[in-house]
């Protein structure tokens, strides 16, 4: 019995090495967040647009390929990448879906007057039904739907120059030619 209490400690510690070991293999990175969604369908979602007219939902957005972002007024994260939004929309005309997430619609609309608007349409998710449905830890991130409206790629966090040139917008390219 005394031999296995001082064993304890021993084991704990190969447990620990062993989490850390598998964390830190070639090829992992660290800051990717895994989805449980990717390559599934869209979850069922419906929501008021924040603009007024049409509802946006998983069932409007079939048969195109579509990159869905979930931000807020109150984000500062979503304040850095509202610029690489505005050229992805204004230089590569990609047609943004926007998810107002657990914000206010007054906010909303506020805070794209003020910084400009890069979406071509908006759903307001007020209590997060939809960015829990989604998996979202929190805003911003980022969704890639494939035209049978199945999830390709998820950014977690901001987008910035560099993940949209080597990963959004090939993805893209790809997703568009099948």
């Amino acid at each position: 019995m005394r031999k296995t209490l001082y064993l304890l400690p021993v084991l704990l510690f190969l447990v620990i090495a062993g989490y850390f070991a598998l964390g830190l293999q070639p090829g992992r990175d660290p800051h990717e967040l895994p989805s449980a969604l990717i390559d599934k369908p869209l979850p069922d979602f419906d929501l008021p647009a924040l603009a007024g007219g049409p509802n946006i939902s998983n069932a409007s957005l079939k048969g195109q390929v579509a990159v869905i972002n979930f931000f807020a007024s109150w984000c500062v994260p979503c304040k850095i990448e509202h610029p690489v939004l505005m050229r992805l929309a204004t230089k590569e005309k990609l047609p943004l879906i926007g998810i107002a997430y657990k914000d206010a619609v007054e906010d909303s609309q506020r805070e794209l007057a003020k910084g400009g608007d890069p979406y071509v349409r908006i759903g307001v998710d007020r209590k997060g039904a939809a960015g829990f449905d989604f998996g979202v830890y929190g805003v911003p991130e980022t969704y890639v739907v494939d035209k049978s409206g199945h999830i390709r790629k998820r950014f977690v966090g901001p987008l910035n120059a560099d993940t949209v040139e080597k990963e959004l917008l090939p993805l893209l390219r790809e997703l568009n030619r099948s």
